[in-house]
């Protein structure tokens, strides 16, 4: 693929404060909705993502099936362990090892990670009033839009162009 990328970065919707374990603590109510906002969000801005890179986590995966619902998208997602256990780092590896045809890609994680890496990849030159609002905070359910002008196995700090920011 040659020309511009969209990523998002999201952060996983609401989730119960409790389960057996933190892996299977699943989406409350509020969670599922603001995730199919999120979906809805996305296809007004005609942002489909072509591939999906989601934490293996309940709570993210359950994400993943509300926003891709909304947004209309049928792909299915690389379900990624690595974004439920590590940190920035290796959210920035899974999304370096995207296939390059990808076009519009959304990684869904957790925080810090999510926050950090949206914050890593800012170049500080976008759009203001999603900038302003990305930096007031990462709340669960929230989404950034950069475009990408390298391709993904480049992706590293400052590469991304913030276009977009959707808060629950």
């Amino acid at each position: 693929m040659t020309g511009r990328r969209q990523l998002i970065v999201m952060r996983h919707g609401k989730a119960e404060p409790f389960a057996a374990t933190d892996h299977v603590r699943a989406l409350t109510d509020r969670g599922h909705a603001d995730a199919a906002a999120a979906g809805t969000w996305l296809a007004g801005l005609r942002l489909v993502p072509d591939h999906a890179v989601v934490s293996t986590a309940v709570r993210a995966r359950e994400t993943w099936f509300d926003l891709a619902r909304a947004a209309g998208s049928d792909i299915e997602p690389v379900f990624d362990e690595g974004l439920y256990q590590g940190g920035v780092d290796a959210a920035l590896e899974s999304l370096q090892s995207v296939p390059e045809d990808a076009g519009t890609v959304i990684l869904i994680g957790h925080n810090p990670a999510a926050a950090y890496l949206a914050h890593m990849l800012d170049d500080g030159e976008g759009d203001d009033e999603a900038i302003s609002g990305m930096l007031r905070g990462f709340p669960p359910g929230a989404a950034v839009v950069f475009d990408v002008e390298v391709g993904w196995s480049d992706l590293a700090t400052e590469a991304g162009r913030v276009t977009g920011f959707h808060a629950p």
